[in-house]
């Protein structure tokens, strides 16, 4: 049938073995001779390149390079790749060198100054959340009327300062003023979930008074301090693990139920969760400072021991030697 193949062209089997035209000798010589055995198939594929074994090491060492580079870059780099890293490796960041050189008074100020800024950080949420009853405030101060301004805007006064307070109560018992170093969207956080019980909270006073107003039974609403006071239990649980905090003693207590006697019953609530707030950022404040003592009486026994006791460390034994025996004499009594 070669003249068939003439006139239509070879079949695909032929085109894929080029040897099949050789004499059978001299084909079979070739496939006994060939140190690859020649297979003809119409579906070869091509082999993949084969790699060097000495630039496959170096692939795998200038990865691992790169890999030991990135993860010494400090986030201070403008070079995430790795570049000018035998520069960064003595590279200490300006923060840790000025906690590094800091004396205890200093320690001691950072403690006090951040509980400062915590409780001032509270005034402005609570004056954010409440930029809408400032406004109304000064509106009617300008341009209210006569009666307003007889009065001097008492009632718009009136809802601003119970803006204000019921805030900075629910700030302080979602844990706003506890938690130092927490992040700033955390901050944030904690003040719009502030923000939304309060107003959820008039909403239910809306809703009441409405209902009362026609003669209906007052609805019953879960009090927006239960979530607020479920949110600080995990906190408290989380803080518990690092830390022991006592529970109030039993006189302040008793100043507490004083205070709140003396406010309405609907504001009662919110009151007690803010003090119980502050009670526990004060005794995380003790615990703080009383670590950082404990600190330094570690350091002095350390320097004393190496015979490098100054003459501050001295003083400071001797007055704890005396504290010491004043609180034995004061038991013995």
């Amino acid at each position: 049938m070669g003249w068939f193949d003439g006139w239509f062209g070879p079949s695909s089997n032929d085109a894929s073995d080029p040897l099949k035209n050789l004499d059978p000798k001299l084909r079979e010589f070739l496939q006994k001779e060939a140190p690859v055995k020649y297979t003809p198939s119409s579906d070869q594929q091509p082999a993949a390149p084969v790699v060097p074994p000495h630039r496959q090491l170096d692939q795998k060492a200038q990865e691992e390079q790169q890999t030991a580079s990135e993860s010494t870059v400090p986030p201070e780099s403008l070079f995430p790749d790795g570049r000018y890293a035998h520069i960064w490796k003595t590279y200490t960041p300006q923060s840790a060198i000025e906690a590094a050189t800091k004396t205890d008074h200093e320690k001691l100020m950072d403690v006090l100054e951040s509980y400062k800024d915590r409780k001032a950080a509270i005034g402005r949420a609570a004056l954010e959340n409440c930029a809408d009853e400032q406004f109304t405030w000064a509106t009617c101060m300008k341009s209210g009327g006569v009666k307003a301004r007889l009065t001097m805007c008492s009632e718009e006064v009136k809802k601003f300062e119970r803006c204000y307070n019921n805030q900075s109560r629910l700030l302080k018992a979602l844990g706003y003023l506890n938690s130092y170093g927490r992040s700033a969207e955390e901050d944030e956080r904690i003040q719009m979930r502030a923000d939304e019980l309060y107003h959820q909270m008039l909403d239910q006073e809306e809703e009441i008074k409405k209902a009362r107003e026609e003669g209906r039974q007052a609805p019953e609403f879960r009090s927006v301090l239960e979530e607020a006071a479920k949110a600080r239990a995990k906190q408290q649980e989380a803080v518990a693990q690092q830390q022991t905090i006592p529970p109030p003693p039993p006189e302040l207590i008793a100043s507490w139920k004083e205070k709140l006697e003396k406010l309405p019953e609907q504001d009662r609530a919110a009151e007690e969760a803010a003090l119980r707030a502050d009670y526990r950022a004060n005794a995380e404040m003790a615990a703080s400072i009383q670590g950082l003592w404990q600190e330094q009486a570690k350091q002095r026994e350390e320097r004393r021991k190496k015979g490098e006791e100054t003459f501050l460390d001295r003083f400071r034994g001797v007055v704890a030697v005396g504290k010491v025996t004043e609180k034995k004499e004061d038991n013995n009594k």
